[in-house]
């Protein structure tokens, strides 16, 4: 049996896109032995059957997928302390799954990978368990982190915008914790928001870019003035939810008095009208970190 440790790839996929995936990932894909993929259940699996459409698309030989149930998380809890425990309850047992997908299938001197949606470094766990698998001495392995497109770039280059405004901070946040406030002198890309927050913001002066999907064939788009657009965007939510079974949004808000960068992208439209004369409320391409659930 080979002394040499374990390998591990972590690989941003990008938001959804099969076009998304960078030359550094589809290099990484190559080298991997095996692929770790935990499975969301059935409402999920058109995210499992685009893992596996990209891996046929880009791997030349035969490659082995091994598969395991993520844990059940209790997202009933939403308050401060109950919230974190919860959260690092369900990192734990996810942990205990990975470490018995490396000790058992992945043999000593090999590579193996997880496939992430967006990009690991953001609002992913897979780092975290990785950190503490080998805090816990049982298995020993390296890793490396590929970087993959987020479902925040992805957002912005949809809706043509920049994230940024010259002289001014970007905050990054999971949508529960608007309610807890936010600095003032920022734009604010909203991630996770499953209460739609962004409800509670009216009436002062916000515009809005949300996605849905972002990056597949299922994206729905929608940009305009808070006031304007909130009602209608709750309605495509619902609408999607009850289609798919589950939705991942991300949206920025800034405020101006028509939401334009310095320069001067936004328009007053959704970034699809061009495209498609829908109102941005088709083209579909991107699961947009559609694992990304555990802010």
């Amino acid at each position: 049996m080979s002394d040499a440790p374990r390998h591990i790839l972590v690989i941003g996929m990008g938001a959804g896109d099969p076009d998304h995936l960078t030359l550094a990932a589809v290099k990484a894909m190559r080298r991997a032995d095996v692929f770790f993929v935990l499975g969301k259940g059935r409402e999920k699996d058109a995210l499992t059957r685009l893992r596996r459409d990209i891996l046929d698309e880009h791997l030349t030989g035969p490659y082995r997928v091994v598969e395991a149930e993520d844990p059940w998380r209790d997202r009933t809890q939403q308050d401060g302390g109950r919230y974190a425990s919860a959260v690092h309850d369900w990192r734990h047992r996810r942990a205990d799954i990975c470490e018995r997908l490396i000790v058992e299938e992945l043999a000593p001197g090999r590579c193996g990978a997880f496939l992430v949606w967006g990009d690991p470094s953001l609002y992913d766990s897979t780092l975290a368990i990785l950190e503490d698998i080998r805090g816990r001495g049982t298995v020993e392995f390296g890793y490396e982190v590929i970087p993959g497109i987020s479902s925040v770039s992805a957002l912005a280059a949809r809706h043509r915008v920049t994230l940024n405004r010259v002289g001014r901070p970007v905050h990054i946040t999971p949508g529960r914790r608007l309610a807890l406030g936010f600095p003032e002198d920022c734009d604010l890309v909203v991630m996770l928001d499953g209460h739609e927050s962004f409800t509670h913001l009216t009436g002062r002066g916000w515009w809005i870019h949300w996605g849905a999907y972002v990056g597949t064939p299922d994206e729905i788009l929608v940009s305009g003035p808070l006031d304007e657009v909130a009602g209608r965007i709750s309605r495509l939510r619902a609408e999607a939810r009850e289609r798919h079974g589950w939705i991942m949004d991300t949206y920025l808000l800034r405020r101006g008095p028509d939401g334009a960068d310095d320069t001067g992208a936004a328009d007053g439209k959704d970034a699809a009208d061009g495209a498609n004369g829908t109102g941005g409320a088709s083209r579909t391409g991107g699961a947009g970190d559609a694992d990304r659930t555990n802010p």
